[in-house]
């Protein structure tokens, strides 16, 4: 019997049972809230319009949510982005369930947790540095009002450097192309599109009333 390579296998078995699996490639990792939020004796869903000063996507329309940090869970992450975007307590919140997933083409990965906001929207006064503005949709837009959909091709662009001379067919090789659909509902004249809106429309299917 070979111990050394026995005892090599015990520790790649208790190293592997620790770890949960992950998507491969994925290098940044995201958790937003599904807020929902009574108005006016109706269910809303309430969104953000990201604050204009912002790095990424500033003005833009989303969900509260943002990246998941050290050892947080998705859950523990969605929360506190949640609290700390619309400057309101944990208590405050209901957490439903997770929602589904979102693996994206940019080596990212979107979790979803669907809730409710158990504050008066009025009393909601959200950061500065991160929300211009919040405002809600009532739930029914979204179970009558299918988006529209657009296709955008994703193409390889081929580098000069690539080591064409190590795979088979060389330069000629037929590398796999992918179409990403991107949705957009018009409220209004507010624009919800991307994956805001592929999470939303997700979302009503997923409930089905």
């Amino acid at each position: 019997m070979d111990f050394n390579a026995d005892f090599e296998l015990m520790k790649i078995k208790a190293k592997l049972q620790k770890k949960s699996s992950m998507p491969v490639d994925v290098k940044n990792r995201f958790s937003v809230m599904i807020p929902l939020i009574k108005r006016r004796g109706q269910i809303h869903l309430l969104f953000e319009k990201r604050a204009l000063n912002l790095r990424n996507q500033p003005g833009e329309v989303s969900f509260p949510g943002g990246r998941i940090e050290g050892n947080e869970s998705p859950k523990q992450a969605a929360i506190r982005e949640t609290c700390e975007e619309l400057l309101i307590k944990e208590k405050d919140l209901e957490i439903y369930s997770e929602g589904d997933f979102l693996v994206n083409p940019y080596s990212a990965i979107i979790y979803t947790y669907i809730g409710e906001i158990k504050k008066d929207f009025f009393e909601i006064i959200p950061s500065k540095d991160e929300v211009e503005k919040i405002f809600t949709v009532p739930l029914k837009f979204f179970m009558e009002i299918e988006p529209k959909s657009y296709k955008l091709d994703l193409n390889v662009n081929r580098n000069e450097d690539f080591p064409y001379h190590l795979i088979p067919n060389g330069e000629n090789y037929k590398f796999k192309r992918g179409k990403e659909e991107v949705l957009f509902y018009d409220y209004k004249g507010i624009i919800i599109w991307g994956f805001t809106a592929k999470i939303t429309r997700r979302f009503v299917e997923r409930i089905g009333l």
